[in-house]
């Protein structure tokens, strides 16, 4: 029996770790990339061994476009690979409309370009029924003033979830998560991420488990392509 192969970008922390963890579970090997974080992705991948699954570690810096072509391509020759999730981002604090945009190139590349060149190199080798998930977040249909050019990336990646999810059928579903309150933000207290719930209908905020779910979800469904599933317990209605 061919053993099924997910590859988690910037899955040694945070939301990628969560995601490495429910597809893990679900007996999927791992292939797990890294950028910086050398020293998680070590402990990240002995975590998920404990689920009987194989993981490889992938170190990448994709804000390079060849590094995107040049990881998809490892990790095929290394595994049989049928499920994508892009979920590597940056999330910088400096960055509204007074700032200089310096950190302009750096966050497109790796918030949007990195996703559509990973999905192009992915779907020259995918087999028949194999899934792209991309991570995006909740906040993005209600504008604000605030995180300004993270903001226009993951609106162009919502936008091109659905667009990719009709170019690539019927071989290819390509779905999208849309995080709201589901981890502390970096540098922010637990107390701080509690008070969160105040703004949320469902008065209480996620967890990773949610994220995990729906990943679980996504990937065992075949009629169910293009659509942004939001994760935020009504906080963007």
């Amino acid at each position: 029996m061919t053993r099924k192969t997910a590859l988690v970008t910037g899955g040694a922390i945070r939301v990628g770790k969560a995601i490495a963890f429910s597809l893990a579970e679900q007996g999927y090997d791992i292939a797990l990339h890294y950028n910086h974080s050398s020293q998680a992705a070590v402990q990240t991948a002995e975590e998920l061994k404990k689920y009987g699954v194989e993981v490889k570690l992938y170190q990448a810096n994709l804000i390079d476009p060849e590094h995107c072509h040049e990881l998809i391509n490892r990790v095929f020759a290394d595994n049989h690979l049928s499920v994508l999730v892009n979920s590597a981002a940056i999330f910088p604090e400096a960055d509204s409309i007074m700032e200089s945009l310096g950190d302009w190139d750096s966050i497109m590349g790796l918030n949007l370009r990195a996703p559509l060149l990973l999905s192009q190199a992915f779907v020259e080798h995918a087999p028949v029924s194999a899934h792209i998930i991309n991570i995006l977040d909740a906040r993005i249909n209600h504008p604000a003033g605030d995180h300004m050019v993270y903001r226009l990336s993951k609106s162009g990646l919502w936008h091109m979830t659905e667009s990719l999810a009709r170019e690539l059928a019927p071989n290819v579903q390509v779905n999208g998560l849309a995080l709201g309150a589901i981890m502390p933000p970096p540098g922010a207290s637990q107390d701080h991420f509690e008070r969160m719930a105040e703004h949320i209908p469902l008065a209480r905020t996620g967890s990773p488990k949610a994220i995990g779910d729906a990943v679980k979800f996504l990937v065992g469904q075949d009629f169910i392509t293009g659509t942004v599933l939001p994760i935020d317990g009504g906080e963007f209605l």
